[in-house]
């Protein structure tokens, strides 16, 4: 009898299938994470528009963990690399290496090279480090001696950085802010969350040890296939469409930012608005879809002018001002 929870090729053409896969996953995930359903919900979005997510949350919320349970649970290949200060981009990207056998030049490739790459601390490696990956997310290919090569698929970079530290830490510019789909926040565990946490360390949980932990593969690159294309057909009426314009050019005319969400950024909230659709069972947009997710995707695409900042004014909360003020279609 074969094992259902590996079998993903009978599942490969069939949408509803597809979708049932996708959702067990925040099933599977809470056997290693607790209590982080809307960041495993944001990265799945991500993996259905093809597109990269910046994690922010203060060390020791489980965002690591976050990242290779979700590996495990896709039959994915994950790799993590540390940013430091010193971190050069062919540490990333990968380089030619010479071979004294053959007296030759050979490409080893670099860490960028997997299905999902976790970036920790991307905002403490200087900016020509940092814009290494801005091929790899853009174009999924790296260029090394004039040669692209492409990345594997699927291609996620989940980056992380810590909201509270910014001594030694360079800024993501805005530029490479908007090659982000999302930006997830990983809150503080609640009480209880955190009781569970303890609990199971203290039953012998290893977070290195998520095959211990009982979490098995419940879809892979064929059930991903299958749902991106039927993401692609939910249906998106002219009403809904100008919905998601009339947000994004109202952050443009708001008093509280210096920096407007960009065209791109309205492509993205179209994007992610038909995966949080698909996901939720239908195959058309309705405007509660983009309220949903108009916090992750804009919030890291606006930038607040230093007055608002120093009366306690946040991204989320402008945007969530102009969620209520802008008229919903019916």
């Amino acid at each position: 009898m074969m094992d259902p929870t590996t079998d993903n090729a009978g599942r490969s053409g069939d949408p509803g299938a597809a979708r049932a896969s996708l959702e067990a996953l925040r099933a599977e995930i809470a056997k290693a994470v607790v209590g982080q359903d809307p960041a495993v919900t944001g990265l799945v979005v991500a993996l259905l528009c093809r597109g990269h997510v910046l994690l922010e949350g203060v060390p020791g919320v489980a965002k690591t963990l976050l990242v290779r349970a979700l590996a495990s649970a896709l039959e994915l290949d994950t790799k993590r690399v540390q940013f430091t200060p010193d971190l050069m981009p062919s540490d990333v990207t990968g380089s030619l290496v010479y071979d004294t056998r053959t007296a030759q030049f050979s490409f080893q490739p670099g860490p960028v090279f997997t299905n999902l790459l976790l970036a920790d601390e991307i905002n403490r490696t200087p900016p020509k480090t940092q814009s290494s990956l801005l091929e790899a997310m853009e174009e999924r290919q790296v260029t090394v001696d004039g040669t692209p090569r492409p990345l594997p698929e699927p291609f996620l970079v989940a980056a992380t950085q810590n909201p509270v530290e910014y001594e030694g830490t360079y800024p993501l510019p805005e530029a490479q802010l908007d090659r982000f789909l999302l930006k997830l926040t990983i809150p503080l565990p609640s009480r209880q969350d955190e009781i569970d946490v303890l609990t199971r360390h203290a039953s012998g949980f290893n977070p290195r040890d998520l095959r211990a932990a009982g979490v098995r593969p419940v879809a892979g690159p064929a059930d991903l296939e299958a749902a991106r294309a039927a993401v692609a057909t939910t249906a998106v009426s002219p009403e809904i469409t100008a919905y998601v314009v009339d947000i994004c050019r109202a952050t443009r005319e708001s008093p509280s930012l210096t920096l407007g969400v960009s065209p791109r950024g309205a492509t993205a909230l179209l994007a992610t608005s038909r995966a949080w659709a698909w996901l939720t069972g239908r195959d058309y947009v309705i405007p509660d879809d983009v309220k949903a997710l108009a916090l992750p995707t804009l919030r890291h695409r606006v930038q607040l002018r230093p007055e608002a900042e120093m009366e306690g004014v946040t991204a989320d909360s402008v945007i969530n001002a102009i969620l209520a003020h802008v008229p919903v279609p019916r």
